[in-house]
């Protein structure tokens, strides 16, 4: 089965050979072609001809088809559904001076004030950044601020007095592309509210709530279910429109909502003035590059600083090893020097010993000397008793004869 094009429905969308020519046919075209990376030529070409749909997210795109100042009522429609309320945008405002200005990784950056006076940040970012939540807040925080600065400047202005109670609420309203690790713990949710709230129950109205939209939860989740039953509503079919390039779904998605169509036109009108598109695009691929860059150093810092963390670790284990060893080593010495002090009075005893033994020996040496003396002697005294007796005998022989 034939592939749906796009050009089907979009008469102003030209063949892939007709684009090709025209850059062909155009130096600075065929230069500017020419320093894309190869997908880049193929990501353009393809919905340029209607083989893709365009990248909404795109900030060209999404400016020509959601610019509040032009199309109001788009933005409006957006809003009031995920919202919940109606909306009504009564001026648009200036980012450029907002703390975001930084390397934030931002694509698309749009802040509008509406009717009831609340403020809507809305921003997409192509890759989600770190610590979104911390980032997220420091925004809010200034867009909180500004609209502070703004209101008492205002009320001076009028000669009224300012009271808190002029300050409205501030949305802070981020599409992620690729969503970060927090969103991607939850891929069954792809639309996240928070505001602040006490764990008491007290009721106090905070002006600052946040809108986390996972666009790329909700194209799994889409591609998944079918369109059929993955567009359940209104915001459904605008986050299709926000996400998806897949002409199939393109199609079915205006031939249910036919609003979208008139959207999908603007986008190939553009695409229409080649050399002009071409110019828009690579400006996109530039921000894109440059927003790469800067989350790979943001990655690259955290992988620093997690690597750091662990060498401050190792040391202080190192140096607690090393004081164990060292108050080990001290208590070795320490028996060490019991040892020898034993040893010394060890050697005492065995000299005292060794003299007794010799005095014994000459002791013993003295006595076997006595009792040789002893021995020599009974020996004589033996001697002469026999000598006695055997005059004694003499004698009595004498006696009696």
């Amino acid at each position: 089965m034939a592939k749906t094009n796009l050009k089907q429905y979009f008469p102003m969308i030209r063949t892939r050979q007709e684009i090709v020519a025209e850059i062909s046919g155009n130096t600075h075209l065929t230069k500017l072609f020419a320093c894309w990376e190869p997908r880049r030529q193929e990501e353009f070409l393809n919905f340029c001809s209607g083989a893709k749909g365009c990248k909404v997210l795109y900030d060209t795109f999404f400016k020509q088809v959601m610019d509040p100042n032009r199309y109001p009522d788009r933005l409006e429609t957006f809003l009031s559904l995920l919202l919940h309320k109606k909306v009504k945008i009564v001026s648009v405002f200036s980012n450029e001076s907002r703390i975001a200005a930084e390397d934030s990784l931002l694509i698309m950056d749009i802040l509008v004030k509406m009717e009831d006076g609340s403020l809507a940040n809305v921003e997409m970012q192509k890759q989600g950044y770190k610590f979104p939540g911390q980032r997220t807040a420091c925004y809010s925080a200034d867009l909180l601020l500004r609209q502070y600065q703004r209101v008492k400047s205002e009320k001076r202005e009028q000669g009224q007095k300012f009271t808190y109670r002029d300050i409205k609420k501030v949305y802070t309203i981020v599409l992620f592309e690729h969503s970060p690790a927090e969103c991607k713990a939850l891929p069954e949710q792809y639309i996240h509210f928070g505001r602040f709230q006490f764990d008491t129950g007290l009721k106090i109205e905070m002006p600052q709530e946040f809108i986390y939209i996972a666009l790329d939860i909700f194209r799994i989740i889409l591609h998944n279910r079918g369109i059929a039953a993955g567009i359940n509503n209104d915001l459904d079919a605008w986050l299709t429109f926000l996400c998806e390039d897949d002409p199939e779904i393109i199609v079915e998605l205006f031939l249910r909502y036919p609003y979208f169509k008139l959207l999908y036109e603007d986008l190939y009108g553009m695409c229409a003035e080649l050399e002009e598109i071409m110019g828009y695009f690579s400006k996109e691929l530039e921000e894109i590059d440059k927003n790469t860059v800067q989350y790979m150093i943001e990655e690259m810092q955290q992988d620093i600083e997690v690597l750091q963390k662990r060498i401050d670790e190792k040391q202080i284990e190192l140096c607690e090893k090393i004081a164990e060893i060292e108050e080990k080593d001290t208590k070795i010495i320490e028996k060490n020097a019991e040892i020898n002090e034993k040893n010394v009075k060890i050697s005492e005893k065995e000299t005292q010993i060794s003299e007794k033994e010799a005095q014994i020996s000459e002791k013993e040496a003295q006595i076997n000397e006595r009792e040789a003396q002893i021995s020599e002697k009974d020996a004589i005294i033996l001697e002469k008793i026999a000598e006695i007796d055997d005059l004694k005998k003499k004698l009595s022989e004498f006696t009696n004869g």
